[in-house]
């Protein structure tokens, strides 16, 4: 595992630090951090279109990083990948993910996701990148609690078409040798596992198909966090450490009551603030071999942006496993061949038992 790494989308600004490459960089490795998993929105900070066309404008980018202990881990499209699927329903809140231009014009806006996403690969690939983070937008999400039931066949219709849209951009990252990570989130049409598992049956189970894990949107949903990395390790290739709680209370469950963050029962919190069991998560991750970045992502509904920043990277380097290379009660084994695991079990190391001759022949 690599990290502690820091996710930038809740951080950029226009004002310094936080609106400058150099400034968020230096800012991050003050606080410990070795990564920064970078947002494609922000062009002032770093801009994607030049990034996928320039290996030198790539070059100069970690350079900057490099200069003050960091790196990038990944590059994140979670804003554009939810273009690529909007149901009707919510399609005036998510034109503010789309340029101005765009808006009103859910297939222009479509496009430009999809031409977004294309770059991030070919930018990923020059920065020497092997994953990216990314939302799979929602055909279905509006069907989640089925009243009015849903008709025969829907599901299946709608996971049909977003893996359509999805192959060409899964194929385009397959040729640039970086998987795309969907964060398994609620509002998205992969929110669970068996959300993922029907996405990914409908690619063909594509190579490039993989997961964002965050456990926050997982004990929210009473889902089983610890668990799900037994089933879905090998298909787990990002990681966002987040925290969150769920205090059961009379008067609103799950779905909030339409209430602010605060005031719902299930919340996100920063790092040890809430529910999350930190440490079987970092005991599965060292027994399954994952190899990628753990990436603090910040959305608290209490504390500030900057002192959550601050805990994270000391949080994550605590619970970080350097995996051991030998067993622990080595030093009470002794020499071992196959005679004397033989003689062990009690087994004959003459003849074979079909050659011994009977007695009485």
């Amino acid at each position: 595992m690599k990290g502690p790494a820091i996710f930038l989308a809740q951080f950029l600004d226009d004002k310094p630090p936080f609106n400058t490459l150099a400034g968020v960089a230096q800012w991050a490795g003050e606080l410990g951090y070795k990564g920064i998993q970078m947002p494609t929105l922000n062009a002032h900070v770093f801009n994607l279109a030049r990034a996928a066309e320039s290996k030198t404008y790539c070059d100069e980018v970690k350079g900057i990083c490099a200069e003050y202990g960091v790196e990038i881990s990944e590059l994140s499209t979670h804003l554009q990948g939810q273009l690529i699927a909007v149901h009707p329903a919510y399609d005036e809140q998510f034109d503010n993910f789309a340029p101005d231009a765009l808006k009103g014009n859910p297939k222009a806006r479509q496009a430009w996701a999809v031409e977004q996403l294309m770059l991030a690969a070919k930018a990923s690939e020059n920065l020497g990148l092997n994953a990216h983070a990314t939302f799979s937008g929602a055909l279905l999400w509006q069907s989640a609690y089925p009243w009015p039931q849903r008709p025969n066949g829907l599901v299946e219709a709608g996971f049909k078409e977003l893996a359509g849209r999805w192959l060409p951009i899964l194929n385009a990252y397959d040729d640039a040798g970086v998987d795309l990570c969907y964060e398994i989130h609620p509002g998205e049409d992969l929110h669970d596992g068996v959300t993922f598992e029907r996405f990914l049956e409908a690619t063909g189970n594509h190579d490039r198909c993989h997961i964002l894990y965050d456990p926050s949107h997982l004990l929210l949903q009473h889902l089983d966090y610890a668990r799900f990395i037994d089933i879905y390790h090998e298909r787990i290739k990002m990681f966002h450490v987040k925290d969150a709680e769920y205090i059961p209370n009379g008067r609103s469950g799950v779905y909030g009551g339409y209430q602010s963050w605060v005031d719902r029962p299930g919340r996100f919190r920063s790092l040890g603030d809430g529910q999350i069991d930190f440490g079987a998560i970092f005991s599965r991750f060292a027994q399954y071999g994952y190899e990628g970045w753990a990436v603090l992502e910040w959305e608290c509904c209490l504390k500030h942006p900057e002192d959550g920043a601050a805990e994270g990277a000391p949080f994550i380097k605590k619970h970080m496993i350097r995996t051991t290379d030998r067993a622990f009660d080595n030093f009470s084994g002794g020499y071992a061949d196959e005679q004397s695991n033989r003689r062990i079990l009690g087994l004959e190391e003459s003849a074979p038992l079909t050659m011994i001759k009977r007695a009485d022949k």
